[in-house]
């Protein structure tokens, strides 16, 4: 309660107004999120108690992102010492919420294009660098969280492990590199007015893998299609890419298996978030996803034989 009086406090000297607010979402992370109402207007009031998270990314990545004019929240007013960030509302229906089989595709060749404006625009000679040290430490959740307190294992040889992601992070290191959302998926794009998709969420963007943000997107941890979908997707994006001098000398076949190897690498990561979230931070929702972040990860490494040494533990441990 003496949080919510710190931002009602803050909201009214911001403001100087009469307002509603109530509880808009909350995210995987520390941070959550209310709708302030004044009269027709509506607001998205972030909280991120500083003693948990940090805003300053969150307000330069907006700035760089507003100059190459990327759909981004405006920012109205933030506080570094509270952790608080007014910013314009872009209402309440997901790309998640509005996709079905009908306008799938038309959605993904919106998402594909949006995400290759970005890629071509955002300069990143000041953006840290995606290393080979981080890509590790990520998959490293998935022996912690994943593996030990969700699954109960803890006979899977940790050598093997680290050969294992060794290989994946040189791999996925070899690509040509752009600015990486890290989040690019299905709850953070935003429907707004004339099917423009507003972005979210991207606060801890990196310089990194070419095709990071694009199997986020198409191997979407919330949301499954079918690989006909996904390749076509994947085609249409490599087309594109191409035209536009983000890939060059690099025909579908490799450039599909690199996707394939980044999104091993991201769904490691994530299965060890989800099992820390509902461990941990006691949010048993993301349990349900499970399921399908481990069908991407068997699928993939039965695929390549570099891979076959994590598909057995996988098959250990997935009934």
């Amino acid at each position: 309660m003496e949080r919510i009086e710190t931002i009602k406090n803050w909201l009214k000297n911001q403001l100087n107004q009469e307002f509603i607010m109530k509880s808009a979402s909350s995210d995987a992370s520390f941070r959550r999120y209310f709708r302030i109402i004044i009269g027709k207007k509506t607001y998205i009031l972030m909280d991120a108690p500083p003693n948990l998270e940090k805003i300053k990314n969150f307000i330069n990545i907006t700035k760089k992102l507003a100059f190459y004019k990327i759909n981004v929240p405006k920012i109205i007013s933030f506080s570094d010492e509270l952790g608080l960030v007014l910013m314009s509302d872009f209402g309440s229906q997901t790309f998640l919420d509005a996709i079905d089989n009908k306008n799938m595709s038309e959605l993904y060749a919106n998402a594909i294009n949006s995400l290759l404006n970005i890629q071509e625009k955002v300069d990143i000679k000041r953006i840290k660098k995606y290393s080979e040290t981080l890509l590790i430490k990520e998959m490293s959740l998935f022996p912690e969280w994943y593996l030990t307190k969700l699954k109960n294992n803890n006979l899977i040889n940790q050598d093997d492990l680290n050969e294992i992601f060794l290989l994946i992070s040189k791999k996925s290191l070899s690509q040509n590199t752009c600015f990486v959302h890290r989040d690019f998926h299905s709850r953070n794009l935003m429907l707004v007015s004339d099917k423009k998709l507003g972005i979210l969420d991207y606060q801890d963007a990196l310089c990194g893998p070419l095709s990071y943000d694009l199997v986020s997107l198409l191997k979407d941890a919330y949301i499954k299609w079918d690989e006909e979908f996904v390749i076509d997707q994947s085609v249409h994006y490599w087309e594109k890419a191409r035209k536009i001098g983000l890939i060059k000398n690099q025909d579908f076949s490799e450039f599909y298996k690199n996707f394939e190897w980044i999104g091993v690498q991201r769904h490691l990561k994530i299965l060890g978030i989800f099992s820390r979230l509902s461990i941990r931070d006691k949010k048993d929702q993301y349990l349900k996803d499970i399921p399908l972040v481990e069908k991407y990860l068997l699928d993939t490494s039965e695929r390549y034989k570099d891979l076959y040494p994590l598909r057995k533990i996988l098959d250990k441990v997935i009934s």
